[in-house]
């Protein structure tokens, strides 16, 4: 029997369809690094800092999905070995987390140390277990984890913007890696891949970057107590929960129903797409909009920054944009899709034109109509399908 047949068909203590705990709790220790990375955005928005954190979030998002995607394909991992690996990546995104506020500045060795770190862990963990494999995957996961190690902890010497560059070509090296993937390796992975375990990863992350808004919503409205600010966190928390209605309606089962289709379909394109780049789009939209709802609720009276503005819209835009996106890679009907999607943009765009010129209290009253709006539609259309699927 071959070291990969042996690997796939290995007891162990734990149930890979189902997220570990341990796995969680390095959730909420990523969260935590999005929040600090999310910190400009809530307190200071300009346009800079919003692309700023989109492109640092989006570093720290591919370290996330490589280290799901790799427990993940891995069920013979017992729930020590699970424990040990995630406690170890918890500590590099701890680092990562702390130098956030100066990632660009005077913390920025501690941002490249603690990728470099994140790396070594998962090259670690797949030396230990598909080094037997072959001399072509040694040489890839040499590459993909060990090279990239390198070039983020060479960048800790380096001035700006040399620096910076490095980690670029670092996530560069990894993508491309991951898009030119040979078929013989994607036959090896797609049969290991638990489709369950997944969706739960990504709505279990989803419900905690949802519930750091609502936190992040309680303290502003702590620093700016008043009527106006309390009106407004209830109507952000409204936003929220309408956005959590949609995902979570919706979005998850049909993860898990798509990729399982996509995996018996063999289309790793497809799911490569709807796993590692298309999710990091909501993720970061939930995030804006969360920095956007702070700024309306400090100052309600006021005409929202023209970047919090442009948080909220392109945020709500983002989120239903890639949804709609996923969905049909997916396999769903154009048709079908754009029942909703186009609705939605519209309505998203009507939106951003008002939140340029009313007080940010009005602005965020008029989201919630927005997504009120959306939701309801989708409601409706679902329960027409449903009673033509019963005829």
């Amino acid at each position: 029997m071959s070291a990969e047949a042996s690997e796939q068909i290995a007891v162990t203590d734990r149930d890979p369809s189902r997220a570990h705990w341990m796995e969680l709790f390095f959730d909420l220790i990523f969260v935590a690094l999005v929040g600090q990375l999310a910190h400009p955005l809530h307190d200071h928005p300009s346009v800079a800092g919003l692309l700023l954190f989109t492109a640092l979030f989006a570093s720290v998002w591919w370290s996330w999905v490589n280290l799901t995607f790799t427990v993940n394909i891995m069920p013979s991992l017992s729930r020590r070995q699970l424990a040990l690996v995630m406690l170890a990546a918890m500590f590099a995104v701890g680092a990562i987390a702390v130098a956030a506020p100066e990632a660009t500045g005077e913390r920025a060795w501690l941002f490249a140390a603690g990728n470099a770190a994140l790396r070594l862990v998962l090259l670690g963990l797949w030396i230990a277990q598909s080094w037997r494999v072959g001399a072509a995957s040694r040489t890839r996961l040499l590459i993909y984890n060990g090279a990239t190690a390198v070039l983020w902890f060479v960048s800790i010497w380096l001035p700006s913007p040399w620096m910076f560059a490095l980690w670029g070509l670092s996530i560069v090296v990894e993508v491309t890696l991951l898009v030119t993937s040979s078929s013989n390796w994607a036959a090896r992975v797609l049969p290991r891949m638990n489709t369950e375990h997944l969706s739960e990863r990504f709505g279990l992350l989803v419900v905690i970057v949802l519930g750091e808004s609502v936190l992040s919503s309680v303290a502003a409205l702590n620093e700016s107590w008043g009527l106006a600010s309390g009106i407004v966190a209830i109507l952000g928390l409204g936003v929220i929960s309408l956005l959590a209605w949609s995902f979570f309606m919706y979005g998850t089962d049909a993860m898990r129903v798509g990729l399982e289709d996509l995996r018996a379909a063999g289309d790793y394109r497809a799911i490569r797409d709807t796993v590692a780049f298309l999710p990091f789009l909501i993720v970061a939209g939930v995030t804006a909009i969360s920095g956007a709802l702070d700024s309306a609720i400090q100052h309600p009276d006021e005409v929202l920054p023209g970047a919090s503005a442009i948080a909220l819209c392109a945020g709500i835009a983002v989120f239903y944009a890639t949804n709609a996106v996923i969905s049909l890679r997916f396999g769903r009907q154009l048709r079908a899709v754009l029942g909703w999607a186009i609705p939605a943009l519209l309505l998203t765009i009507a939106l951003g034109f008002a939140a340029a010129v009313v007080d940010a209290a009005l602005a965020i009253a008029a989201a919630v109509i927005v997504l009120a709006v959306i939701v309801a539609t989708s409601e409706i259309t679902n329960r027409r399908k449903l009673r033509g699927d019963a005829v």
